[in-house]
């Protein structure tokens, strides 16, 4: 990535705020990254953390930066384009994050600019996150350089407009599946013996070590669960009761509910 862009993100909520703590630790020098909230404790709490970072309007951020990134909950999406979309160029591009805002919305205030949908996780906050890109108007110059940035922050992948419900279901919303799936096992754990806190860190590894055995060895999960399914063990035992419970069935329609 073009270590002398100029960034800017607009929100700095649960996930602008992910994203733009992510930027100025990792991947942009501070003072090439501007923010602007309504919120002003939070944009103090960045300033006091990394105090090049340029704290603005959104009207002037626009102005300035290369590459915006719109962070606002959907239903200010068009309030907030209509204060400072006119300030903006097609010589630069808007990234928005706004989940289920169509390209069609955004294009009523930028018909000609480059415009990304983009669904992250929560897990960019850790450069752990699974980003999916969607281009409109775009170069592959410039759709390379957005999927770069969030690279950066994880793994990112390029999909359709189309996609983007399902990658919300699948993995905006799979990290609380997954936590969820956590937090059950943990109180397993407890009801085996370990206390809560050793029951969490035992199980976030073994979920780090069963994620990293697929990435890894892009393997099939049905082959990593033969290696450990010894006849008559007690894996496959655990599994059966779990399948019993209904859990795969439970699993799908969690992802399906909102389809």
């Amino acid at each position: 990535m073009d270590t002398s862009l100029k960034i800017g993100v607009v929100g700095i909520g649960n996930m602008g705020g992910a994203i733009a703590y992510a930027l100025a630790a990792n991947i942009v020098a501070p003072h090439n990254l501007w923010i602007s909230d309504i919120n002003a404790t939070a944009t103090n709490a960045f300033k006091n953390r990394y105090a090049d970072v340029h704290v603005t309007s959104s009207q002037e951020l626009a102005s300035t930066v290369d590459l915006i990134i719109l962070a606002v909950k959907p239903w200010l999406v068009e309030t907030v384009l209509s204060e400072f979309s006119q300030k903006l160029t097609d010589k630069q591009i808007l990234i928005s994050i706004a989940a289920g805002v169509e390209f069609a919305t955004l294009s009523n205030f930028l018909p000609t600019m480059p415009l990304f949908r983009v669904i992250p996780n929560t897990a960019i906050a850790v450069t752990e996150g699974m980003t999916f890109i969607a281009p409109h108007n775009a170069t592959q110059e410039q759709t390379n350089a957005v999927l770069n940035l969030f690279e950066s922050m994880g793994k990112a992948i390029v999909i359709n407009e189309p996609l983007m419900a399902a990658a919300t279901s699948l993995s905006s919303c799979g990290i609380a599946y997954a936590l969820r799936y956590l937090r059950a096992a943990s109180e397993g754990g407890v009801e085996l013996g370990f206390t809560a806190s050793m029951a969490h860190q035992i199980v976030a590894q073994t979920m780090i070590g069963a994620a990293q055995l697929i990435l890894e060895h892009n393997a099939n999960p049905e082959e990593e669960i033969d290696k450990v399914c010894t006849p008559g063990g007690w894996t496959i035992k655990g599994l059966n009761a779990m399948e019993e419970a209904g859990f795969t069935n439970a699993v799908i329609k969690g992802l399906l509910k909102n389809k």
